[in-house]
């Protein structure tokens, strides 16, 4: 796939990197604040999630997503534009119920794996931090139906995504905060949808000039009357973790322990991040 040969060519171009001054992993939850005009950013990394759910196609397993992969690009100094995706992720089936798409399961014994969706994103910052006032920026997405419904991991629907970012350091601290809505197509029925409000809320605190502890809770909320669309349901995270720079690099770790009963039980994830001057705008 194209998506595949321009992460190994971005791997190798990032060979030589310097370490970040900013960084989104191991978080969900988006800073409001670009990475700057012609700097282009690396986060690679794994992520495991115990006991996860799959309502479309109701299996349900342990799961690795090896590796998964983001890269932004800043083309200007209050905007950057976002790849984000993975190339394998495996499921060891522990359980099988009959759903809406398990017909279409295609299967061979008791593991299934395929790619992960990819999301294609651009944030905007509308307002700078300054000393009393937080930085606000507005991001939208959208997610394309890479994984398919075969595997029984894709759901291959094309969701949207749009929401508000803020974020404010106050001494050693930094909290951002993300509200938006998520329109979901129904994996079932083509012309029906599920709208979602998304949000999101993270700190990050220096503990030294090297490292750093890191939180949020980051989530989506169903707002259908009823039973929502299988795979469409609200779901949330509870994410802890740390990162630690050394050299050029930045390493990233947490666990996280699902708030739904979709959600997995429990997960960690880490990896690593670099950032290049890439290139110079006129």
């Amino acid at each position: 796939m194209r998506i595949h040969r321009l992460v190994f060519v971005a791997l190798a171009a990032l060979a030589s990197a310097r370490a970040a001054s900013a960084q989104q992993r191991p978080l969900l939850t988006e800073d409001p604040e670009p990475i700057g005009p012609g700097q282009v950013l690396f986060e690679g990394g794994l992520d495991y999630s115990h006991d996860q759910h799959y309502p479309a196609s109701g299996l349900q397993g342990n799961l690795w997503r090896v590796p998964m992969v983001g890269i932004s690009v800043g083309i200007s100094p209050i905007a950057e534009f976002q790849i984000d995706g993975g190339l394998f992720n495996h499921l060891s089936i522990t359980d099988s119920r009959p759903a809406p798409l398990s017909d279409l399961l295609d299967i061979d014994g008791d593991s299934t794996h395929d790619v992960d969706d990819v999301v294609i994103g651009t944030k905007i910052r509308i307002v700078g931090e300054g000393t009393r006032r937080p930085a606000f920026a507005f991001r939208f997405a959208t997610k394309l139906p890479n994984a398919e419904n075969e595997s029984g991991i894709g759901l291959d629907t094309t969701d949207f995504y749009a929401s508000v970012l803020a974020a404010k350091t106050v001494q050693s601290i930094r909290v951002v905060g993300n509200i938006g809505f998520g329109i979901l197509s129904d994996p079932t029925e083509g012309h029906r949808q599920n709208d979602v409000l998304t949000y999101g809320a993270s700190f990050a605190r220096a503990l030294t000039e090297r490292a750093e502890i890191v939180g949020e809770l980051n989530g989506r909320i169903s707002t259908r009357s009823g039973e929502p669309f299988p795979g469409t349901e609200s779901r949330g995270l509870l994410n802890l973790g740390a990162r630690y720079t050394r050299g050029p690099i930045r390493f990233d770790a947490s666990g996280f322990v699902g708030l739904t009963s979709v959600d997995p039980s429990v997960g960690f994830a880490t990896g690593v991040t670099y950032v290049i001057k890439a290139f110079t705008l006129p």
